[in-house]
């Protein structure tokens, strides 16, 4: 959990840049967003991997469901009304990044199953 002088921290960063965008032309902005896509890379929106969590396994973010484990319930059957019931936490936003990201990373997923299910 973050420190309340983070949070001011981040705040304050939070504020000051959104005073530079409002100063900024539109072809300014969108060279702003070229870089903040560039710097995210392989980024995917609702998932994230962090060390210490979930062995370090992409999640749901605001949750400690990893991606491999929804992608198994759903292969074994369950659908997505099912998971939703399951795990009240989850939004159907949350389970379209997680097949999105299972899409892009398929072999990282089916890894991460296949060592669950010999451990």
């Amino acid at each position: 959990m973050s420190s309340p002088k983070a949070n001011v921290v981040l705040t304050d960063t939070l504020q000051e840049a959104e005073r530079l965008l409002a100063r900024m032309t539109r072809a300014e902005k969108a060279q702003v967003l070229q870089w903040v896509v560039r710097d995210l890379g392989e980024a995917f929106p609702g998932i994230e991997s962090m060390p210490g969590v979930c062995g370090g396994e992409p999640c749901i973010v605001r949750t400690r469901i990893p991606v491999w484990l929804l992608v198994q319930a759903r292969r074994l059957g369950a659908t997505e009304a099912d998971l939703l019931r399951a795990y009240p936490t989850l939004r159907a936003e949350d389970l379209a990044n997680a097949w999105a990201y299972y899409r892009a990373h398929r072999e990282e997923i089916e890894e991460q199953i296949r060592w669950h299910e010999a451990a």
